[in-house]
């Protein structure tokens, strides 16, 4: 279903001082912004169309096209091909520290879901033999997943697990975040190896997440290990930066 589109009342532009020193554009970001976060432009609605918002109020379409993309660049408006522009609920943040996605959704007041595009036991191949340190062509269950904040798809995600967890159910793990199912198994993870980069979406990922093709995603890949030192879960995660970054503390020794 698409979502419903939602029309600002002319009066809110009205304040638009036209010959001011502040920009034109950056006032018709505050004014957007201030709606959204007021919740007058509620998460999952659709705003019109620069071309209908210029006429409406007087504006060029380079001057509205630049405050929609001061908003998206700020993590409040996402652009979807066949849905337009649509209000998201903000730019999720993660701190260098052992939680998944659905963990950081839900701690964001996000609604996480998933939808799972394989869900099968895969021989491991040299480098998730390495990750896991088990034997090469053993069995691990293997996961592809795009998790999605309310409705809108925020990252591709691989993960490959050792032999013992090939009997999760594919429900649970379609219902709840990964971690949570491991921890109802009795997993306790203590420590992780995590590298995060940047590189180009590949076609099919730009149609999972909804996004131009080669755009630039964030990437991470992590092996997590229980209190034991055993490792429980090889992933390799791909994010729109638009609505998912990191954040590092740095402290000088």
């Amino acid at each position: 279903m698409t979502p419903s589109e939602q029309i600002l009342p002319l009066s809110e532009f009205m304040k638009l001082e036209r010959t001011g020193p502040i920009p034109l554009y950056f006032q018709v970001s505050q004014i957007i912004e201030a709606a959204i976060l007021n919740g007058t432009l509620p998460p999952g609605s659709r705003i019109e169309n620069e071309v209908a918002l210029g006429e409406r109020v007087g504006l060029s379409r380079p001057t509205i096209r630049r405050a929609i993309q001061d908003l998206v660049d700020k993590g409040l408006l996402v652009r979807r091909r066949g849905v337009g522009t649509q209000v998201v609920h903000g730019q999720v943040t993660r701190g260098v520290e052992l939680t998944s996605l659905n963990d950081d959704l839900e701690n964001s007041g996000q609604k996480p879901s998933t939808e799972m595009l394989e869900f099968k036991v895969v021989p491991a191949d040299a480098k998730i033999a390495e990750q896991l340190a088990v034997s090469l062509g053993s069995p691990t269950l293997y996961l592809h997943r795009i998790r999605l904040s309310d409705g809108v798809p925020v990252a591709v995600m691989e993960n490959w697990l050792p032999e013992d967890f090939t009997t999760l159910s594919k429900n649970d793990v379609s219902e709840h975040g990964l971690y949570q199912v491991l921890r109802s198994r009795g997993v306790t993870m203590r420590v992780a190896k995590q590298r995060i980069g940047a590189r180009k979406s590949t076609n099919q990922e730009s149609d999972y997440l909804d996004i131009e093709k080669n755009a630039a995603l964030l990437t991470m890949d992590r092996t997590a290990f229980d209190n034991s030192g055993r490792a429980v879960e090889f992933g390799h995660h791909c994010y729109r930066p638009d609505l998912y970054s990191f954040s590092v503390t740095l402290v000088e020794k």
